[in-house]
C-alpha cells in the first residue's frame, strides 16, 4: 500500500511532518513566554493568537484563488512553509510581546498561503480510488510531527534550564529541512492556464454538494472548539502539566496510527460514510469530557478523540475532491478551510463564555449537541439530495 505513494505526496508528507515538529516544539512555550520573559497581560496572549488565527483564515481562500487563476501551486507552498521557518528566529530574537505578534503573523501568514495550494498539489497527484489514502497519509505525517515536537520541546526545556529562546531558535532547523526537502525534490505538473475561463465565486455558482456539505461542516465547526479547552479540562481534573503534555502526545500518536487506514478506509466505502463515524466519535467524545469526573479517563478519552482527526480531517478534503476538479480546488479547498477556521474561532469564543457562565461540562455538551446536528444533516441530506 505504502510503496505505492507518489514521490510528491511522500516528500510533502516529509515537508509537512518537519514543520510540525518545530511548530509543536514552540506552540506550548510561546505563552509562557510571553507572559514569563516578556512580562505580557495574559490578554495580549489571546490577542496574539486571534490575530494570528485571523490572518491564516482570509490568507487560506485568497492564496487558493490566485494559485487557480495562476494554475502554479508550488511557489505557494514554498513560500507559506518559508515564511513559517523564519517566525521561529524572530520570536528566539523578540524583546516586546510586539515583535511576537509580527512573528506569529508571519507564521499564520505561511500556513494560509502554503495550506489550500498544497491540499490542490496533493489533489493533483491522487487519482479517483486512493484520495482518502493520500489525505490521510499526509494528516498521518502532519500528526507524526506534532507528536515529536513536544517531547523535544519537554526535553530541551530540562537540557536547557528553560532557556526558551534557543529553543526557539533550534525549532528553525526541521522546519529549515523541510523548506529544502520541498525545492528539492516536490516536481509540480504542468496545467496550461485557460484563457477567458473564470472561477465561480457567488454561492448560488458553487456545486450544490459542496454547499451542503459546507453548511454541515460550519454546523459542526461552531461547536467544536480550540483543543485548549480540553486540556483546561484535564488540568482542571487534577493532571499535572507534564502529564497533560502527554495526554496530548497520546491523542497526536491516535491521529498517526488511524489517520492512513482512515484515508484508506474511505476510499473503500465512500469519504462520506466515514465522515460521518468521525462527528459520532466527536460526539460521544466531548459528552464524555462533559461528565468526566476521574482524570484516569482522560488517558482513554484523548486516545479516542484522536480517532476523530483521524476519520474527519483529510477525509473532509477527499470527499470535496470527488466533485470538484484540479483548477478549481484551491478555490474550494480555501473556501472551505476559511469558512471552518471562522467558525472555529466562534466556537472557540462561545466555549469560554459557555465555561464561565455554567461551568465546563455546558462547553462539551454544547460541542456534542452540535456535531449531533451536523450528523443528522448529513444523513437527511444523502436521502434528500444524494450527497
Amino acid at each position: 500500500m505504502f510503496r505505492n505513494i507518489p514521490k510528491n505526496v511522500f516528500v510533502l508528507g516529509f515537508v509537512s511532518f518537519f514543520n510540525d515538529v518545530a511548530s509543536e516544539m514552540i506552540y506550548p512555550i510561546v505563552p509562557i513566554f510571553l507572559t514569563s520573559v516578556l512580562g505580557a497581560p495574559v490578554a495580549v496572549v489571546g490577542l496574539i493568537e486571534g490575530i494570528a488565527e485571523a490572518t491564516a483564515s482570509v490568507t487560506k481562500f485568497l492564496s487558493g484563488y490566485i494559485s487557480d487563476k495562476v494554475q502554479k501551486r508550488k511557489v505557494f507552498v514554498t513560500g507559506g512553509y518559508g515564511l513559517s521557518s523564519v517566525s521561529k528566529l524572530l520570536i528566539g530574537v523578540a524583546t516586546s510581546w510586539y515583535f511576537v505578534l509580527f512573528a506569529r503573523f508571519i507564521d499564520r501568514l505561511g500556513k494560509g498561503v502554503r495550506t489550500s495550494a498544497r491540499d490542490s498539489l496533493l489533489l493533483q497527484n491522487a487519482t479517483p480510488k486512493n484520495k482518502g489514502f493520500i489525505f490521510g497519509f499526509h494528516r498521518a505525517m502532519d500528526s507524526a510531527g506534532a507528536v515529536l515536537g513536544p517531547l523535544i520541546a519537554l526535553l530541551l526545556l530540562s537540557l536547557l534550564e528553560d532557556n526558551m529562546r534557543l529553543i526557539f531558535l533550534l525549532a528553525f532547523i526541521p522546519s529549515f529541512i523541510g523548506v529544502i526537502l520541498l525545492i528539492i525534490f516536490v516536481k509540480e505538473k504542468r496545467v496550461e492556464v485557460q484563457k477567458g475561463e473564470k472561477i465561480k465565486l457567488r454561492w448560488r455558482g458553487l456545486n450544490p454538494k459542496f454547499q451542503l456539505f459546507f453548511v454541515i461542516s460550519m454546523i459542526f465547526a461552531l461547536g467544536n472548539s480550540s483543543d485548549a479547552f480540553l486540556i483546561l479540562r484535564a488540568k482542571e481534573l487534577g493532571l499535572t502539566t507534564t502529564l497533560v503534555v502527554l495526554t496530548y502526545v497520546l491523542y497526536n500518536i491516535s491521529q498517526t496510527i488511524f489517520a492512513t487506514p482512515a484515508g484508506h478506509f474511505a476510499d473503500k466505502i465512500g469519504a462520506r460514510k466515514v465522515y460521518a463515524m468521525g462527528l459520532i466519535i466527536f460526539a460521544f467524545v466531548y459528552f464524555v469530557f462533559g461528565i468526566l469526573n476521574n482524570p484516569f479517563w482522560i488517558w482513554i478519552i484523548f486516545p479516542f478523540y484522536g480517532l476523530y482527526i483521524a476519520f474527519t480531517d483529510g477525509i473532509s478534503k477527499a470527499y470535496i475532491s470527488e466533485f470538484i476538479t484540479h483548477k478549481e480546488s484551491g478555490t474550494y479547498f480555501g473556501i472551505y478551510q476559511t469558512g471552518v477556521a471562522i467558525c472555529g474561532f466562534l466556537a472557540s469564543f462561545l466555549a469560554g463564555i459557555l465555561w464561565s457562565e455554567f461551568g465546563p461540562p455546558s462547553t462539551f455538551f454544547f460541542g456534542s449537541i452540535m456535531a449531533v446536528l451536523a450528523l443528522i444533516i448529513l444523513v437527511y441530506g444523502k436521502i434528500a439530495r444524494g450527497i
